[in-house]
């Protein structure tokens, strides 16, 4: 049987979302055990919470929104790395373990373990160079995951990663959750929803080894 990995944050109150953002609220309308029909929920948060896709509108002008992505970037082999890196920093090539040359599959999920705690914000979280964006585009990588809640540093306005990211139609997904994850290679399945117009989407992402 394949081994499946659940790579994204549950969703509830205690999960942070970037400062000044909206987090996840849920209004009950209807309920089974008050005497309803069925219970009926209204979820109310942002559209970058926990695992999630952005689109490239959120930081391109005039760029994709989220539901004009190509599914190829969220569906297919992908391989899992370490950083190692300080708090605080950016990811260089040489930070990723096992080197950037090894890299053939597509679509790579970089852990950093910088943002430890989901229910627990510190901006002090690693961030990506532009030297490593561009090195993973020249190894053909179409996305780029990570386990924190940004490609680039909080303090960061220029977001020189966003930028690299953009040139090259990579696609990125943020937020995930790769503790207890071995290194390697597998099948990611991390589908945004169709969302026409937004800049971003949750996702539930999943990790699958051994399908064939």
């Amino acid at each position: 049987m394949p081994k499946l990995y659940d790579i994204s944050p549950v969703i509830s109150p205690r999960l942070m979302v970037w400062p000044g953002d909206t987090p996840p609220t849920r209004e009950v309308l209807c309920e089974l055990d008050k005497g309803d029909s069925v219970t009926l929920s209204t979820l109310r948060t942002t559209v970058h919470l926990g695992a999630h896709a952005d689109g490239p509108n959120h930081y391109g002008p005039g760029a994709r929104s989220i539901e004009q992505q190509s599914l190829t970037h969220y569906l297919g082999a992908c391989r899992v790395v370490d950083a190692k890196v300080e708090r605080g920093t950016r990811i260089e090539p040489r930070h990723i373990v096992g080197g950037v040359g090894a890299i053939r599959e597509k679509r790579v999920l970089i852990r950093s373990g910088t943002f430890p705690d989901f229910s627990k914000w510190n901006s002090d979280f690693a961030g990506l160079s532009v030297a490593l964006v561009d090195a993973l585009a020249s190894r053909g990588v179409i996305t780029i995951g990570v386990d924190t809640p940004s490609v680039d540093l909080q303090d960061s306005k220029d977001l020189p990663a966003h930028k690299a990211i953009l040139r090259h139609d990579i696609a990125i997904i943020e937020g995930l959750r790769l503790e207890g994850v071995p290194a390697g290679t597998y099948e990611l399945i991390a589908l945004p929803l169709p969302l026409e117009g937004f800049d971003g989407s949750p996702v539930r992402a999943v990790l699958r080894r051994g399908r064939h």
